[in-house]
């Protein structure tokens, strides 16, 4: 299927496919985007832990990974879990411009690591940053209270509908460990009510630039 690299408003990469009128990344600012909603409404919660451990719903161009990565350099340890099902490919890994965006030139090698080290195990991508990328299904995913944190970035409701139900949000509340949170840009009512459903206590949150609301879930235990 084609793909296209675009520039979204913020000045950050995206890829977009056309023949689903789909976006990785909001096209009013990629880097924008995952700030908001994975860090100022995720991680940044956990600012007082030492060690997170967190999953990741479409690890797709790095960005939020690579993000997390900036933003936990003073944590002891950090268990990083992406899961995708088609990786991108090199030629379009090459033209991501996070690095200079962030203007972290000197982890140049490090977001580079992280797309090139071997899938389906534990890579040291520094001493601290443990990553393991796994070639997955969400519907395939079965851990058990494992997780800090869920950065859920799948694609649409509209595009993939079953991506958002009770199903998979009952697989995403048995990963995380008690009191553990699940962030997400959506904001629906049929996903909320899927959240609901499984047990998850919900916050509605303003959405990133372009976005009125984002939903955040919390596995109150």
């Amino acid at each position: 299927m084609k793909r296209e690299i675009i520039i979204t408003d913020d000045g950050s990469t995206t890829i977009r496919i056309p023949d689903w009128n789909e976006n990785y990344h909001s096209t009013h600012g990629a880097i924008q985007e995952a700030k908001h909603v994975f860090i100022k409404n995720g991680l940044d919660l956990l600012q007082n832990q030492k060690s997170i451990s967190l999953l990741e719903i479409g690890f797709g161009t790095g960005l939020n990974a690579f993000i997390t990565f900036l933003e936990t350099l003073d944590k002891e340890k950090v268990n990083y879990v992406g899961v995708e099902a088609y990786p991108i490919s090199s030629e379009e890994i090459a033209q991501m411009n996070y690095v200079t965006e962030l203007k972290a030139t000197q982890y140049q090698v490090v977001f580079d690591k992280m797309h090139s080290c071997d899938w389906e195990s534990q890579q040291h991508i520094t001493e601290k940053f443990i990553l393991t990328k796994r070639k997955q299904f969400f519907q395939d995913i079965n851990d058990k209270e494992q997780y800090d944190l869920i950065y859920f970035d799948a694609f649409g409701f509209p595009l993939q509908p079953e991506l958002w139900s009770e199903v998979i949000f009952k697989k995403m509340f048995d990963a995380l460990l008690p009191n553990g949170v699940l962030v997400t840009y959506a904001c629906r009512s049929s996903i909320k009510n899927a959240m609901l459903s499984v047990g998850f206590s919900i916050e509605k949150l303003p959405g990133a630039p372009g976005k009125r609301e984002m939903l955040r879930a919390i596995k109150r235990i």
